[in-house]
């Protein structure tokens, strides 16, 4: 590929593979990020103009950023949505929204469109992305931040989380001080990192309190209602059952008080419950639920500010960023006895 002029067809995976590096420290150097030794940000900027390869243009107004969910059915990704959307207006900027149910081929066909529209940037909020599909991510060289990340190792992308096991503690603490000692889990799914550090969260306070945690009080589940509904059935139905509850959602606690419904039960006074997310719902529903405050609308302003950042050239001082959780209490808990 050495010597010569090549038009903007070059993609980065050819940068990187000419220059010697990798295409995720070519994308830092068109991102402007400051973690990359002087001389290999000279060499690769040399490999590029020799090339002609240039970045495309991206903070034009009207210019196009992509917002990608699993899913649109629920409060927080209407949260996600509408985070986004506010500083993607006040940028001039429009978004493409899309829908991938979390289907490997409809991430695929994503992918397909993204190329095929040139989008300026995309932020990701997907429970599974492939090595494949990060290698093809960038070697687009569009910029891309992650929001509440799930996955294992996110490489070089920025990401923008929560803290998801301090709010699980601070959740089963408030239940631990108001006397309550059998205690279960409604976790959500085991192999998101999310999930994992609630129940992580759950599991140190109830070790540093000195209370057991038996293995029918510890479940794994959908962040949906129904599973919520389900994992309580089970709860509710033991010889022995639990007087408190902390479900990794606030629609899995929605299901567990639909589960006390059914069996003439009712929050605080047979099961004290507490939720996380705090949606909007959690205010509406009676009782008003007990919840741990995950900040969604502020990951979604902040990763899109991320994002225009990026797309500026901008270098970021921290790459990863969670934002604080904050336990809200209401009307679903109450002291033991």
């Amino acid at each position: 590929m050495a010597g010569g002029s090549r038009t903007s067809r070059v993609t980065i995976t050819q940068i990187a593979r000419e220059a010697g590096v990798s295409t995720s420290t070519v994308s830092k150097v068109l991102n402007g990020h400051g973690d990359v030794a002087q001389d290999t940000r000279t060499l690769v900027e040399s490999v590029m103009r020799r090339n002609g390869y240039h970045r495309r243009p991206s903070r034009q107004r009207g210019a196009l950023v992509d917002v990608v969910l699993n899913e649109l059915d629920s409060d927080w990704s209407l949260e996600i949505v509408r985070g986004a959307d506010e500083v993607l207006h006040a940028a001039g900027m429009d978004m493409v929204l899309s829908v991938v149910h979390g289907r490997s081929e409809e991430t695929r066909q994503w992918l397909d469109r993204l190329a095929a529209r040139r989008s300026a940037g995309v932020m990701l909020v997907v429970s599974e992305l492939s090595d494949r599909q990060r290698e093809r991510l960038g070697a687009m060289g569009v910029p891309l931040v992650l929001v509440d990340p799930v996955g294992g190792t996110t490489g070089d992308i920025p990401t923008v989380g929560a803290t998801n096991w301090s709010g699980g503690m601070a959740g089963t603490n408030h239940l631990i001080e108001l006397g309550h000692r059998r205690i279960a889990h409604i976790g959500g799914p085991a192999e998101l990192n999310c999930a994992q550090a609630r129940a992580d969260g759950f599991g140190t306070a109830m070790q540093r309190a000195g209370l057991p945690v038996p293995p029918d009080h510890l479940s794994h589940g959908e962040f949906n209602e129904r599973s919520g509904y389900a994992q309580a059935q089970a709860l509710l139905a033991l010889p022995e059952p639990p007087t408190a509850v902390f479900a990794a959602s606030d629609l899995q606690a929605l299901g567990a008080f639909e589960a006390m419904r059914e069996r003439g039960l009712r929050a605080p006074d047979d099961l004290s419950v507490v939720g996380f997310d705090d949606l909007p719902l959690a205010r509406r529903v009676s009782p008003p639920l007990t919840t741990v405050r995950q900040p969604i609308l502020e990951m979604s302003t902040l990763a899109t500010r991320t994002l225009l950042r990026l797309m500026d050239g901008e270098p970021l001082e921290n790459p990863r960023v969670e934002l604080a959780t904050r336990l809200i209490v209401r009307e679903s808990t109450r002291p033991l006895g």
